[in-house]
């Protein structure tokens, strides 16, 4: 029986997503010089929700790679998602100086961030997702932001537990938020765009002065200036 149970453990395990963020070159101190060597940033999942982070350092590339991937198994976490493809909800994700904003997405509109977090959500088994990072650049913050916001996304079953309310009532008030913020968005664009053309209209010049016009200023100021020049002889 423990044979097949390590079997099934090393099938899943094979089966999981490896996702390599950074790797960056790191020395160490020592009585005879510097021992260089490695450190890798690596995110794991199983495509189907489930995503873990791990770092680890070694002395050369391949070493730190798998120390960091079997950190990232031990870690792994659940996360809900809205039908399999994206967030239930918007998060903001916060690790230090990194902050990274996540929102639900329409299905089509596919994994629209960055680098480190984009391979989060890879990981993760995401399709549809906006985000943005509105702080450090750190990968490592930048990661572990996004897994700071994905571990506080809650589900409609899940509130719905907490409240004592059905499902239904939870999905219903988020659709209704969802189509009022929709009308607002629309409302705002469209005041927007009025503005401009006011803006537009009011910065074209009144009054545009003909030619005829400046021709005839012009000859009268020279047969002022001649008059003036025959008064002084």
């Amino acid at each position: 029986m423990s044979y097949n149970r390590e079997n099934k453990g090393k099938r899943e395990e094979d089966d999981l997503i490896e996702k390599l963020v950074s790797i960056n070159r790191v020395a160490k101190v020592v009585k005879g010089g510097r021992r260089f060597g490695f450190a890798a940033l690596v995110v794991v999942g199983d495509g189907q929700g489930r995503v873990g982070i791990g770092s680890n350092k070694a002395r050369e590339v391949p070493e730190a790679i798998r120390k960091a991937s079997a950190h990232a198994r031990k870690v792994l976490l659940r996360i809900p998602l809205r039908e399999g493809r994206t967030l239930h909800h918007d998060i903001l994700g916060k690790f230090g100086r990194g902050i990274v904003l996540m929102r639900s997405a329409p299905p089509g509109t596919g994994i629209i961030a960055g680098g480190p977090v984009r391979a989060v959500f890879e990981a993760l088994g995401v399709s549809d997702v906006v985000a943005k990072s509105i702080g450090s650049s750190n990968p490592h913050n930048m990661v572990k932001a996004a897994l700071d916001g994905l571990k506080r996304s809650s589900s409609p079953r899940r509130i719905a537990q907490r409240r004592g309310k059905k499902v239904s009532e939870i999905v219903r008030d988020r659709n209704l938020v969802q189509s009022k913020t929709a009308e607002a968005e629309e409302t705002d664009e469209d005041s927007a765009q009025e503005t401009q053309q006011e803006m537009a209209k009011d910065m074209k010049p009144k009054h545009q002065p003909r030619k005829n016009n400046e021709r005839k200023n012009n000859e009268r100021k020279n047969n002022e200036r001649k008059d003036d020049s025959r008064v002084k002889r």
